[in-house]
C-alpha cells in the first residue's frame, strides 16, 4: 500500500507542475500570440458545442429508453451517470487540447482507483448490487416491504441504500448489499393480500357447527372480496392440539384494507362464537391457597 500511495503521489506532482507551467502568464501570453494555437482553440470551442449537443441528445435518447424499463428513481440516477462521465471527458478533452499530459492523469486515476478499492470494498458492495436493485424492479418508491425482520414504506431507492420508514414513523436505511443477501418481501408488488386467521376450539365442540359459523363470518365483514372464484373464503381444520382443535378461516382483501381486515375478522369470529355457544379454549391456572389451619407444624428437636 506504501508504494501503491507513492506512485500516486509521484504521478500526481507531475500532472501539477505541467499544468503549472502552462498556466503561467508568459506561457499563456506566448500561446495565445501564435495562430496556430487560436486556430486550435476555435476548433476545440467548435468541438464542444459539438459534443454538448451530441450528448443531449444521447441523454434524452437513454433516458425516454430507460424510463419505459425502469422506475423514475433508476432513470434519474442514470441521467445523472450520464452527465458525469460527459464532464468527465470534456475535463480531459479540454486539458488533452492544451497540451497536459493524459497519461499521468490517466495513471494517477488508476492508482488511486485501486487504492480506493481496498479501502471502499463495502461501497463497492452496494453500488453493484443497487445496480441489480434498480434494473430488477422489485420495488418502488410507497412500496411497504420487509428485509431482515424489518417492515416499512419505501421513501427513497437509490445505489447505496433504500431509506423506509416503519408504521410507528422511525427512519431506517437499508444498504443495498443487505437487500440482495437477504430475502425481501413486498407486500405491494400485488392488488390483493391473503389473510389467514387461526382459531382454535374445544374437543367437545360440534365440529361441523363450528365450520359454519366460520363460514357466515365473511359475509359479515365489509373488507373480505366476495363473489370472485379466484379469491373465495375457506375454512380449513388444520390439527389437534393440546387444548383443542385448530380451525383456519381463510380471505382475501384489497392491499390497502389489509389491516382493518384483521380488526373485522377478529371481531365477528369472537362474536359468532359467543352467539352459538362456542368455546374457544385458553389456558388456566389453578391457584390453591393455604391457610394456617392446613399447614402442617413442624417441629424441630436441639
Amino acid at each position: 500500500m506504501n508504494d501503491v500511495a507513492e506512485g500516486a503521489m509521484n504521478v500526481a506532482n507531475e500532472t501539477v507542475n505541467q499544468m503549472q507551467n502552462f498556466f503561467h502568464v508568459n506561457e499563456i501570453v506566448n500561446y495565445v500570440k501564435e495562430p496556430a494555437h487560436i486556430i486550435k482553440f476555435a476548433t476545440g470551442l467548435i468541438s464542444l458545442l459539438i459534443f454538448w449537443g451530441i450528448y443531449r441528445l444521447i441523454r434524452a435518447f437513454v433516458t425516454r429508453g430507460v424510463s419505459k424499463r425502469l422506475e423514475s428513481s433508476a432513470v434519474k440516477t442514470v441521467s445523472k451517470f450520464l452527465s458525469y462521465s460527459f464532464y468527465i471527458l470534456i475535463v480531459l478533452y479540454v486539458l488533452g487540447l492544451f497540451g497536459i499530459n493524459l497519461s499521468a492523469i490517466w495513471g494517477a486515476m488508476g492508482i488511486a482507483g485501486v487504492a480506493i478499492g481496498f479501502a471502499a470494498q463495502t461501497t463497492v458492495s452496494n453500488l453493484i448490487s443497487g445496480v441489480f436493485i434498480l434494473t430488477e424492479k422489485t420495488m418502488k418508491i410507497g412500496d411497504f416491504i420487509e428485509v431482515d425482520g424489518i417492515s416499512g414504506t419505501v421513501d427513497k431507492v437509490s445505489l447505496l441504500s433504500i431509506w423506509i420508514h416503519t408504521p410507528d414513523n422511525q427512519f431506517i436505511r437499508i444498504p443495498s448489499s443487505a437487500i440482495i443477501n437477504t430475502k425481501l418481501k413486498n407486500y405491494s408488488t400485488y392488488d390483493y393480500r391473503r389473510y389467514v386467521f387461526d382459531v382454535s376450539v374445544d374437543y367437545s365442540t360440534d365440529l361441523d357447527k363450528a365450520v359454519e359459523v366460520l363460514k357466515s363470518v365473511p359475509e359479515k365483514c365489509e373488507f373480505v372480496i366476495k363473489n370472485n372464484p379466484d379469491y373465495d373464503s375457506k375454512v380449513l381444520l388444520t390439527d389437534c392440539r393440546d387444548s383443542g382443535i385448530g380451525m383456519n378461516l381463510i380471505v382475501w382483501c384489497e392491499r390497502p384494507n389489509f389491516f382493518d381486515l384483521k380488526t373485522e375478522v377478529c371481531r365477528n369470529v369472537v362474536k359468532a362464537f359467543n352467539e352459538n355457544g362456542i368455546n374457544i379454549p385458553f389456558n388456566r391456572v389453578d391457584v390453591s391457597v393455604l391457610t394456617d389451619k392446613t399447614v402442617p407444624s413442624l417441629s424441630f428437636k436441639a
